[in-house]
C-alpha cells in the first residue's frame, strides 16, 4: 500500500515541487476540488462527485479538458495502483497559470490538475459514539453550491471548534442554521429529520444527498428541507453532521450543552447504519 500523487498527466512523487508560482489556485484559490471515498477498493459514488466537479467548473468557468469516461480511469488506476482499500482521492482544478492579475483571459490559460490518493487512519467506528460541535457564524460567499478552493470562513471556524476539542462548528447566517464547517448538518425532532434547503447558501454534500435521497427514504425515515433557527437546534432531540468521510455522525453536545439525553440518538444511529450498508454495497 502506497501513496500515491498525480500531477498534469503524470505521476510524481508525493510532495513533489510542481506547482507554479504563477499557478492561479496558489494565488487566488481559484479553482475547484472534490473528494471521493475509497472502500473496499472501490470509488464510492464516484458519478456523483463527478457531477459536481463538472458543475462547479462551468460555474467558475473552467474549461473541462477531461472526459468523464477518462477520468473516472484515473480514479480507478489510483485505487489499483496504491493497493489502497480504504481511503480517500483528493482532485484539485484550478484556472492555470498566468501572471498574477484578477482578471483572467480563458483562451490563454490551460488548467492544473493534481489529485492524490491516501488510506484513512483514524478509527471511523469511534464516531458512533458521538461527537461535540460548537456554534459559529456562517460568513462565507453567497454561492458556497460551488465547491472552490476559497474555504478561509470554514478554516477559521474548524480551528475554533477544534481548539475546544469539538469536531465541528454548526454555522448560522442571520439567525438560520446552514451546515456544518466542513459537514452538513441535520436536527432531529419527534422522529422527523430537518435540513437546510440545497440551495446557494449550502454545499449539497454527496453523503446528504444519499442520505436525503436513498438512505431515509429506504428506512422509512422522513426528512423535510426546511430553514430552523438555533434555538430550534438548541431544542432538537438528536443532531448529526454528514461527510464523505465519516458518513452519518451524531452530536452529543452543541455549545457545551447535550443534545437529548446526552447519547447519539436512535434515527441518527439508524441513518448511520443504513449509510454503512450503502457504502458496503457500493455505489458507482
Amino acid at each position: 500500500m502506497k501513496e500515491l500523487t498525480y500531477f498534469n498527466g503524470e505521476f510524481v512523487e508525493p510532495g513533489a515541487k510542481c506547482v507554479s508560482l504563477d499557478d492561479r489556485g496558489y494565488c487566488f484559490g481559484d479553482g475547484v476540488y472534490e473528494v471521493t471515498r475509497v472502500f473496499n477498493g472501490r470509488c464510492f459514488a464516484f458519478s456523483y462527485h463527478q457531477d459536481r466537479l463538472y458543475r462547479s467548473m462551468r460555474a467558475m468557468d473552467i474549461p473541462v479538458k477531461m472526459r468523464p469516461d477518462d477520468l473516472q480511469e484515473l480514479h480507478e488506476i489510483m485505487v489499483e495502483q496504491s493497493d489502497i482499500k480504504d481511503g480517500y482521492i483528493y482532485l484539485q482544478i484550478t484556472r492555470g497559470v498566468a501572471p498574477r492579475h484578477h482578471a483572467y483571459d480563458r483562451s490563454k490559460l490551460e488548467p492544473t490538475m493534481y489529485m492524490y490518493i491516501r488510506p484513512i487512519e483514524e478509527d471511523l467506528d469511534e464516531l458512533a459514539k458521538g461527537v461535540k460541535a460548537i456554534s459559529a457564524p456562517d460568513e462565507r460567499w453567497l454561492h458556497v453550491d460551488i465547491k472552490t478552493l476559497n474555504l478561509i470562513p470554514n478554516i477559521l471556524a474548524q480551528t475554533k471548534a477544534e481548539k475546544k476539542f469539538a469536531y465541528s462548528a454548526i454555522l448560522f447566517r442571520d439567525g438560520i442554521c446552514t451546515e456544518g464547517a466542513t459537514s452538513n448538518v441535520f436536527a432531529v425532532k419527534d422522529g422527523i429529520v430537518y435540513t437546510h434547503p440545497a440551495d446557494n447558501l449550502i454545499l449539497k454534500g454527496i453523503t446528504r444527498q444519499l442520505v436525503v435521497g436513498k438512505v431515509a427514504p429506504s428506512l422509512g425515515v422522513t426528512i423535510i428541507e426546511k430553514e430552523f433557527d438555533k434555538q430550534f437546534v438548541e431544542e432538537a432531540d438528536e443532531l448529526f453532521f454528514t461527510d464523505t468521510i465519516g458518513g452519518v455522525i451524531p452530536i452529543i453536545k452543541f455549545d457545551r450543552q447535550p443534545v437529548g439525553n446526552g447519547e447519539p440518538g436512535k434515527v441518527s444511529l439508524k441513518l448511520r447504519e443504513g449509510y454503512n450498508k450503502l457504502l458496503a454495497e457500493g455505489l458507482a
